[in-house]
């Protein structure tokens, strides 16, 4: 991170101390059924825009975490199932995603620009 940029504190749940994995995960678990982000996003959201690998390794661990993190509305920045070998099967990234009826096509959301939930837009 650059001089230029800091870290700008968003406290989603009003908690007092937060990891930036738990701030991803509070995000995370904002995005509507039916609707993708992606992990640049979530990181633009939370002030690190240039944190979205970052982003992905706190999806990789989401499976783990209570109350349940919805890893699979997280995509890259073309739509693309990217982090879909950290599910089990690899395929259940795409079942999820098409039982909130978001069609996949070649590991890749159809529509994602409509789809797209734009967390700097939707929560500040």
């Amino acid at each position: 991170m650059s001089k230029k940029e800091t870290l700008k504190i968003i406290r989603p749940s009003g908690k007092r101390e937060e990891s930036f994995f738990e701030l991803v995960y509070e995000v995370a678990r904002q995005i509507p059924k039916g609707r993708v982000t992606s992990y640049g996003a979530i990181a633009a959201c939370l002030g690190t825009k240039l944190s979205a690998r970052m982003v992905g390794w706190a999806m990789n661990g989401a499976g783990k975490v209570k109350p349940k993190v919805p890893a699979h509305r997280v995509v890259n920045r073309n739509g693309m199932l990217t982090g879909r070998h950290h599910f089990s099967p690899p395929e259940k990234m795409q079942q999820l995603l098409e039982k909130e009826k978001v069609k996949v096509e070649n590991d890749t959301v159809v529509d994602f620009e409509r789809l797209f939930w734009d967390p700097a837009k939707e929560l500040l």
